[in-house]
Formats: structure tokens, C-alpha cells, sequence
């Protein structure tokens, strides 16, 4: 065992994982791989299939059953701990097993520990095939893909290989299984991970520990809500890997490939919030690579939806105008205005294609039935979900889209591309308030059909196009529409509970699961953009409910530190609780969770492009004191917040300068410039906003009140008088769901 190395970082993370739990475990190697396991028993009817060691899309084999003094150690009767870098179980008998993956290497290794004469192990998964072995290791041919698995003794010991059970004494410490093209590539990797055992695993607790203290350092009077945000962030960032380049896996266990539209979705909170800047730069430029370039193609200027080792596919509408959305949020968190010009073709073709081949006569972006990210599909290809030729939120996506390439053509001094693309935005904003609104919804159409005719099913699309009107009391009503009816307490769901076609569960036997999957299962992704429309009506203390949901299931339920695709809509019967379904972990659900925190709650906005940061806290009643880091361009800004009397937050920009814009409603906002290591403390009553800006001597620079803003006070009343009392959304019987009713 390894007892000499400690993480008093990542060690204060642990978690006990009770029996009647069994939690999913996962880690991966930052590049191609990942292992994923139960803690007591792997037998998740969807996820199991994926047990063990899997690398691009291939499994290798199916986990691996232990054994000490010719007995198998039964994980029923372990006790299980989990941190970031390592698994560890203890059975009775003083027996200690730790599980460990290292960085950017096809290999696991086995410690195991209290053996008294010989310990065993046995891979288990069907078709691995054996190809023969040595003295000191034995070889097979993995599940799936050209892989072969080499096992060998931790400390390089004999082995002996009968009835399926590798075996060598005790005194060996375990096990390493690596995987390689060849038998010597597998054997070299061991060899060179017993050499450097030590330094690779210092290193990759090293890569955690500093991610976590000067990425995303978060310190609080809540250790609930500081446990809960660094294991999402760790968890987050096991999906920033380097499979086909830069990039982040959509989700585990089958989703271990890019997707252009789950990849932009979480690029904010995978890699934008947490400084991870350099990053995000590969991903963008990864993907422009891949842009479709063949100018007579339908496709022409497209970034793939799917990106995986064996196929490239463009059958999406959004992933492209989130990849031009989120360059733009890049080069505002990074300051890296070089970037706009390498990749200012990409953004022309990615709009004067669309223009060509799906924009029609009112500015709006068509789009085929199943090319957003509602796109499940039947048998017989026909959508579960029909979000016809032009959906809500692809429109908003468009919207935003042409005006960051405005911003890139006014950048790049194309004035003609400028005005042209401004000129669609107008004219599509325009088109979209009188399309889909009309007297009777308190919310918006969710598309138009052919005929131009608005479909008024209620789903959390909505919530994307706020920037598509300006009425501000019409988002107020929709917002609470789309809360009451869509938001539970465990996430939103894809489609209100009184629609004929809402699919309570969604996994069941009695329905094909994807007839569910936007007709009713919940989506935690969506959990960030309902939270930020409450937060932005002045609402946190309701988002925040939302909010400290998702921790404590990242601490509690499902995959150990993370959140998972989707939920159903209903627990079942004698649960109080949805259960988990989807992908295990899923990156734009805790992106978004992460995203949402950054910008919404703390309220940290930069955007370089303007020279200036935004800061405006809507930080809940309940938390008392927060410390915390927001990277921001080659510096960062180091926040105190305490709560006692009154509210002080104090900002120290640390090689940073720029304009802040202070935002705390019922004040007017403020704009004061700030220098490299200056530091800002407002000080916020119910009655009075001051503020003191001080050199990096502590010298008072400035100091000033904030008038309070007659029109704000005025607009949060109209807010809280509209939001009053707010409910989550709440089940209803199942005799009011036809789709179940053989359930009854």
C-alpha cells in the first residue's frame, strides 16, 4: 500500500458509500479511458454493460474479482470510501484493496493489503480470450477493439495463471492490469508504471489539488455546499480529456465521445468559470477543424454533432451556434482577441451557410424535425418529439449567433458581413415576438410548423429565448409557468405533467425509454437556465432550493461527487425521491450547475472583449462567509464575502485591470475603473450600497454610496409580487396520465 502518500486536499473529500447505496464509481485517465464500477455490487441494468476498464469506446474488460489466502473477497461485505484519486475497500480480516488510475495512461493498479500467503485476481467480462503469458505476467485479448491486456504482480513477482485466477504471494502488494496494441506495449507500460509509481501518482493528485486550490478555491461556512461544488468541479473535469484532441465527453458510461452540442453547452462551466483557458482554446480550434467545408453540402459551415473515433456526424442545428456563442464567451473570459482572427472563417461559413440553405424570408433558422437537442427517434425515424421546422430555442441560438459574428465582422473591419448579419437579427426578433406569443399562454410557443402555425406544448425551451422580447413582466409570468409546471424538486422535466404525451417514468418496461426521454424525463442540464431566470428576476432564494438539491444528491445518490443525465418526472410509488436514469455522469449536467453558481450566484461576469467584469452577488440568505477565486484572463479575482450586521464582499484583482460594474439591485449600478492589486469592498444594507476602492498599499483610492435606483426598487416589487410563493412542481396521480394508465 501506498500509506505514504496523503492529500489533505482530497483526502478532506471522502465519502463513505453504505451498502444499501452502491454508488457508481468512476475515474478516468484524462485521455481515452475510463473504469467504471458499484461499490458493492455492479448490476445496473443499463450501466453494468460497461463495468471495468473501457478506452475509445472500446470495452476492455469487465472489472475483476479478488482473492486472499484462496478466498474471494466478497464487495458485499466491504466498507467503501471514495476521493477523487482513488477507491478503497476493507473487508474483514484487516484486508485493504485500493483501486488506482494514473494520468493519460492505459493502466489500473490493484493494491491489495493483509494477505498472510497469496493474493489472486480474476478478469472477468465475456470474450476476453487468453493469449498465453511468462513468469511475471499473463496476456488476453480484451472484449472489444484491438486491445491487448496484460496482468502482472504490483511488485513484479512470479505469477501463476489456473482456472482463470492469476496468483502470487502476498508480499507483491497487488496487481497492475494494463492495456497495450501488443504484448510488449502493454508489458513496457507496467514496467515503466512500476518504475515511476510514486512520481505519476504524486503527479495526478498534484493536477486535482492544484485545479482545485487555484482554479476553483472555494472556501465556506457551509461544508455541505464547499464538498459539493469541489467534487462536481473534480467530476467535471474527469470528462476534460484528450481523446481526438482537446475536448469533453458528453457522459458515462456510452457517451465517452464529443458531441458539438453537448460539448459548447458545457464548455462554460467545464472550462470557462474554472480558468481553464488554454483548454477551452484547443476544444474551439479542435472543432473548426472538423467544420463542414464542402460548399455545395446542405451541411456547408457546420461543426460536427458527433465527434468519435469512428464517425463524424453534422445532424445537428444547435451545436454550431453554441460553438460560435461560446467563442465569443472565450475570448470575454480570456481576453484573447487573436483567436477571432484565426477562426473568423469559421464563423463566416458557419452563418453564410445556414444562410444559404436553411434561413427563410422572416430571418428565422429552419431546421429538420429531429436536428435539436430533442432528437430521439423511433424506429421509423419518426420524432418523439416534433419540434417541426423551427423551434424556440434554435431561434434564440441563431439570434445570438449572428450577433457574436456581428461583434467578429466589426472586429475584423468586415462592414458589409456586419450590417447584413445585424440586419437578419432585427429582423428575426421581430418576426419571433408576433410568432410566438399570442393572448392566451402566459408563455411561448415552443415552435412553429410548416404553415407558420405556433405549438404551444409547454417545455423548458422557453427559458433560452428571454432574449428574444423585452417585456418584462411576460418572463415574470412565463417563469413561474414553466417553475410550477416543470421544475420538481430534483430537476426539469422535458414536457408538462398535463401534456396527453407525458411520460412519468423513464425507465420502464412499459414504454420504449426514449418515448420518455423528451416527453416527460427530467434533464438536470436544464436545472442551470431555469435557475438563472430566477435569479435574474431577483429570485434566489428559490433557485438556490434547486440548487442545494443538486449537492447533496452529487454527495448522496448516484455516481460518488457527480450528477447524472436524467431523472423521471414521478418517484415511484413509496419513494419520496425520482430516480436516476441516464448516463451515470453527465458533463452539461454538472457544467450547468457549475456555470450557474459562477455567474449567477456569485455574479462573476467578465467580458474582456469590453474591458470589463461584471459583478453582481446574489448570494442566498444562508450562507454566512465565502472565499473564493474567479480566473480572468492571465489573473483572477480573490473574493471575501461575510455576512453578519451587513454585507461585505471584498474583491482583490490580482493582476487584473479592468472597468467593474457593480450590479446590486435596488442601487444604481456603479462602473469604477480598477488597477492591477487594487482591492474593492462594498458594504450593502438595506438602505445603502458604499463602496471604497484601495490601492495594493491598502490606501483608500475611492469611496462613494450608490444612489438607490427608484426604477430597480420599483422593478423588484413587480418581480416579487409576480414570483410570490413560487412551488416547485409537484406530481400529480397517475389516473390523470393516459400514457400509464395500465399502471393503475
Amino acid at each position: 500500500m501506498n500509506h505514504s502518500i496523503k492529500s489533505p486536499v482530497l483526502d478532506a473529500m471522502k465519502i463513505h458509500v453504505p451498502a444499501k447505496a452502491n454508488r457508481a464509481i468512476s475515474f478516468t485517465n484524462k485521455e481515452a479511458a475510463y473504469y467504471f464500477t458499484q461499490s458493492h455490487n455492479t448490476n445496473h441494468v443499463e450501466h453494468a454493460h460497461f463495468a471495468g476498464l473501457n478506452i475509445a469506446k472500446n470495452r476492455i474488460f469487465g472489472g475483476y474479482t479478488l482473492f486472499a489466502d484462496q478466498y474471494m473477497l466478497g464487495q458485499l461485505e466491504s466498507e467503501v470510501w471514495v476521493s477523487p484519486y482513488k477507491m478503497e475497500r476493507t473487508y474483514p480480516g484487516d484486508l485493504t484493496e485500493e483501486l488506482w488510475m494514473f494520468d493519460y495512461r492505459n493502466i489500473l493498479e490493484i493494491d491489495l493489503a493483509g494477505a498472510k500467503t497469496e493474493t489472486g485476481i480474476r478478469l472477468e467480462g465475456e470474450d476476453i480470450k487468453l493469449l498465453g503469458g511468462g513468469e511475471t505476467a499473463v496476456f488476453f485479448r480484451s472484449m472489444e477493439g484491438d486491445w491487448v491486456i496484460a496482468v502482472s504482480a504490483k511488485d513484479g513477482q512470479p505469477v501463476r495463471f489456473e482456472g482463470q485466477i492469476l496468483t502470487t504471494g502476498a508480499s507483491a502488494g497487488g496487481f497492475y492490469i494494463a492495456a497495450g496494441k501488443t504484448e510488449d506495449e502493454a508489458a513496457a507500460l507496467i514496467q515503466d508504471t512500476r518504475d515511476h509509481n510514486l512520481k505519476l501518482k504524486k503527479e495526478r493528485i498534484k493536477r486535482m489539488e492544484d485545479f482545485l486550490q487555484q482554479n476553483v478555491y472555494l472556501k465556506s461556512d457551509d461544508q455541505e455546499l464547499a464538498l459539493a461544488l469541489n467534487w462536481l468541479n473534480i467530476t467535471m473535469d474527469q470528462l476534460v480529456t484528450r481523446q481526438q484532441g482537446d475536448g469533453i465527453y458528453a457522459g458515462l458510461p456510452w457517451f465517452n465521445e464529443y458531441w458539438g452540442r453537448d460539448q459548447f453547452i458545457s464548455l462554460p462551466g467545464a472550462a470557462l468559470v474554472t480558468g481553464q483557458f488554454e483548454t477551452a482554446r484547443n476544444i474551439l480550434l479542435s472543432f473548426a477543424e472538423f467544420q463542414n467545408t464542402d460548399e455545395d453540402s446542405v451541411f456547408f459551415g457546420r461543426v460536427p454533432n458527433i465527434l468519435a473515433p469512428e464517425n463524424i456526424d453534422y445532424h445537428t442545428t444547435d451545436g454550431t451556434p453554441r460553438f460560435i456563442i461560446q467563442l465569443q464567451d472565450y475570448v470575454k473570459y480570456s481576453g484573447d482577441t487573436a483567436i477571432i482572427k484565426e477562426l473568423y472563417p469559421a464563423v463566416l461559413s458557419s452563418i453564410e451557410g445556414s444562410i444559404k440553405h436553411w434561413v427563410d424570408d422572416k430571418g428565422y433558422l429552419m431546421h429538420a424535425d429531429n436536428e435539436t437537442w430533442m432528437d430521439a427517434r423511433d424506429a421509423n425515424l419518426n420524432s418523439y418529439s416534433p419540434r417541426d421546422t423551427r423551434a424556440n430555442d434554435i431561434q434564440a441560438l441563431w439570434y445570438n449567433q449572428l450577433r457574436a459574428g456581428v461583434y467578429f465582422a466589426e472586429y475584423m473591419q468586415d462592414t458589409e458581413n456586419a450590417e447584413k448579419w445585424s440586419g437578419i437579427a432585427e429582423k428575426l426578433q421581430h418576426h419571433f415576438e408576433l410568432d410566438f406569443r399570442d393572448s392566451l399562454h402566459p408563455y411561448l410557443a415552443d415552435r412553429l410548423d410548416a404553415e407558420d402555425r405556433p405549438e404551444f406544448s409547454l417545455r423548458p425551451n422557453q427559458l433560452f429565448a428571454f432574449d428574444m422580447f423585452e417585456d418584462h413582466t411576460f418572463k415574470c409570468l412565463a417563469t413561474r409557468t414553466a417553475w410550477e409546471e416543470l421544475v420538481y424538486p430534483w430537476g426539469v422535466a422535458s414536457l408538462d405533467r398535463h401534456h396527453p404525451l407525458f411520460h412519468p417514468f423513464h425507465l420502464t418496461h412499459h414504454y420504449h425509454k426514449d418515448a420518455a426521454y423528451h416527453n416527460g424525463a427530467v434533464w438536470l442540464w436544464l436545472n442551470g437556465i431555469a435557475m438563472q431566470r430566477m435569479i435574474e428576476l431577483g429570485q434566489e432564494e428559490t433557485a438556490y432550493e434547486l440548487f442545494k438539491n443538486m449537492n447533496r444528491q452529487a454527495l448522496n445518490l448516484g455516481v460518488v461527487g457527480g450528477l447524472c443525465e436524467n431523472m423521471d418526472a414521478y418517484p415511484h410509488e413509496g419513494e419520496n425521491w425520482a430516480k436516476l436514469t441516464g448516463a451515470y455522469l453527465q458533463a452539461w449536467s454538472n457544467a450547468e450547475h457549475l456555470r450557474v453558481w459562477y455567474q449567477y450566484f456569485l455574479g462573476i461576469r467578465p467580458d474582456l472583449i469590453r474591458h470589463t467584469v461584471t459583478i453582481a452577488p446574489r448570494i442566498p440568505e444562508e450562507l454566512q462567509a465565502l472565499d473564493y477565486h474567479v480566473k480572468v484572463g492571465k489573473g483572477r479575482i480573490a473574493v471575501n464575502y461575510n455576512r453578519k450586521a451587513e454585507r461585505t464582499y471584498r474583491y482583490t484583482f490580482i493582476n487584473i485591470g479592468t472597468e467593474a460594474v457593480i450590479d446590486i439591485s435596488p442601487f444604481e449600478m456603479v462602473k469604477i475603473e480598477v488597477e492591477p492589486h487594487s482591492e474593492l469592498i462594498i458594504t450593502q444594507t438595506d438602505n445603502s450600497l458604499k463602496i471604497n476602492l484601495l490601492d495594493q498599499n491598502g490606501t483608500v483610492m475611492k469611496e462613494f454610496n450608490a444612489a438607490r435606483s427608484g426604477a430597480r426598487a420599483a422593478q423588484m416589487d413587480v418581480n416579487n409580487q409576480l414570483l410570490h410563493d413560487v412551488k416547485f412542481c409537484v406530481p400529480l396521480g397517475l389516473e390523470h396520465h393516459p400514457i400509464v394508465q395500465d399502471l393503475i
